[in-house]
């Protein structure tokens, strides 16, 4: 697996085929150096390429939410976050099946709980890999679909060609800063702190027990 345009085009059928996702994209490790934690950056260091996995959220699921999540929300967002773990599971195997190297990272496992960080930044990754752009609400926006995408991430050293950035394609929209229950997003971006401290308020409701909340997602529409 030298080639990285054969590996790239391999890749992809692979997801689309078998894994069934709609959203795929390449980039550098090394482009995602600051956001890795620093407990696994020894394994890391022979993983030169990350291929970042996009699930997309049901749209029906996130109709249901008003002003804040609700446990069918709760539930779907759970079950995409593990087919995502599965996806990257099966993935990192296909490779390491062609004598590759393969580490797939959870799609939501926190591991810095006063950051709110994981293995690594998946948005970071997305947007890396131009799969989509940074939005007002900080979250990764793609084109078809929003902000209502999750995502995973296999680091490798198979060669891959590093994905153009995409276009940040908000323009006048202001969606996400009317819908934001908290009143954390502006022009500037997201106050991260005003959003957390809601997010500890909707994970007491009963049945929840998570951070989340799926408004600005809702909400976003990309460049649609």
């Amino acid at each position: 697996m030298n080639d990285p345009a054969e590996n790239s085009a391999e890749v992809r059928r692979f997801v689309g085929d078998e894994l069934r996702l709609p959203a795929v994209g390449f980039c550098r490790t090394e482009d995602l150096a600051e956001t890795i934690d620093e407990r696994i950056l020894p394994a890391v260091r022979e993983l030169e390429f990350a291929i970042v996995l996009g699930h997309p959220l049901s749209n029906a699921v996130l109709d249901t939410i008003d002003d804040r999540p609700n446990l069918l929300y709760k539930h779907h967002y759970q079950q995409v976050n593990w087919r995502l773990d599965r996806a990257a599971t099966e993935l990192a195997l296909f490779l390491e099946l062609r004598s590759a190297k393969a580490m797939p990272i959870p799609a939501s496992v926190i591991v810095d709980w006063e950051n709110q960080r994981g293995h690594l930044c998946h948005r970071t990754a997305a947007i890396t890999a131009g799969i989509g752009w940074r939005g007002r609400h900080g979250l990764v926006v793609t084109p078809q679909f929003g902000a209502q995408m999750r995502f995973a991430t296999v680091l490798t050293n198979i060669p891959l060609p590093p994905c153009e950035p995409m276009e940040n394609l908000c323009g006048d929209c202001t969606a996400c800063i009317s819908a934001c229950p908290a009143g954390a997003i502006s022009q500037q971006g997201c106050d991260v702190g005003k959003c957390f401290e809601l997010l500890k308020e909707f994970s007491k409701m009963r049945g929840i027990g998570q951070f989340i909340c799926g408004v600005c997602i809702k909400a976003c529409e990309g460049g649609r």
